[in-house]
């Protein structure tokens, strides 16, 4: 038995004080378990659901790696506990300074933020950054084209049958080695985040194995081209990340900005060929049809929190 999450729930704790924002929260999370039959391990699985949304903005970073400036897009749409974490947790943050021949220069970088809320299980809730992604930095378009790898040609996934009919739905975040010669030679699902609740262990690992094996069926057919200029150019391989999202009512694959959106996330995963690298950020908070280098282009050396 599968379990559909809701999507776009829209919290309304933009003009609401502690103890009423506090009650929505909670009875959100009741709602989306309500009716729920879990057989195995009923409580991990309810602690792992979040509600979470995806905020996007861009950063200013000094030459010593101190944030000099942030925004954040359409902040109006946001909810005020959102917009109140990041105005505490971005100006903390600390960044290794960017180097441009040799020296430290400033720079402006896209973000995309993962904000999740979460039931403590006491009455209360807790609302935090999880996950960051930074884009290229703001360059004229000719020469992000050229400093970075694009799509040659590209297989659409298709959704598997047992899971549309199933109504399986979810977003898995594929992770290609691509070679010298712009074909992918290894792939692996990095992470499959479900908007459903299987009713036991087996199902959920079920629901993850047939929408990643979808995803990674085109994703290894693809090709592409690689940089002809930049730091990049000289790469034995590139890692690519890729989301491909699986639903079958397409208006729901991503909630409405500024809205909450509730969610599975899966184990984390990393091949060899990528575990090594510090700059690959996080899965869930790579936007949809974000860039397709998983290096992002500053690398955050304090915690989310900012502390």
């Amino acid at each position: 038995m599968l379990q559909a999450l809701g999507s776009g729930f829209r919290l309304g704790i933009t003009h609401c004080g502690g103890a009423w924002m506090k009650r929505i929260l909670l009875g959100l999370f009741c709602v989306l378990l309500s009716g729920v039959v879990m057989a195995d391990e009923p409580s991990a699985v309810r602690k792992s659901v979040q509600a979470s949304m995806l905020v996007s903005g861009t950063v200013e970073v000094a030459t010593d790696g101190s944030v000099t400036h942030y925004t954040l897009d359409h902040p109006k749409a946001l909810p005020k506990v959102v917009t109140g974490l990041l105005a505490q947790a971005v100006p903390a943050w600390r960044f290794r300074p960017v180097m441009v021949d040799g020296k430290p220069a400033a720079a402006k970088a896209p973000m995309s933020l993962r904000v999740v809320a979460k039931p403590q299980g006491d009455g209360n809730y807790s609302v935090s950054v999880v996950a960051v992604w930074f884009g290229d930095g703001v360059k004229n378009q000719s020469e992000v084209s050229a400093e970075t790898i694009s799509y040659k040609t590209r297989a659409q996934p298709v959704y598997p049958r047992d899971a549309a009919d199933r109504q399986v739905s979810g977003t898995v975040y594929v992770l290609l080695k691509v070679g010298r010669d712009g074909n992918v030679t290894d792939a692996v699902a990095e992470q499959v985040n479900l908007r459903v609740v299987p009713s036991n262990t087996s199902e959920m690992v079920w629901c993850r194995r047939v929408l990643a094996d979808a995803a990674l069926y085109a994703m290894k057919r693809d090709r592409f081209n690689l940089p002809t200029v930049g730091e990049d150019v000289n790469r034995s391989f590139w890692v690519v990340r890729i989301p491909v999202a699986f639903d079958t009512h397409v208006a729901v694959r991503e909630a409405a900005y500024g809205q909450w959106q509730a969610y599975v996330p899966g184990p984390v995963q990393r091949p060899d060929w990528a575990s090594g690298r510090d700059s690959l950020g996080s899965a869930d908070a790579v936007p949809e049809g974000g860039a397709l280098l998983a290096d992002t282009s500053l690398d955050l050396l304090t915690p989310l929190s900012g502390g």
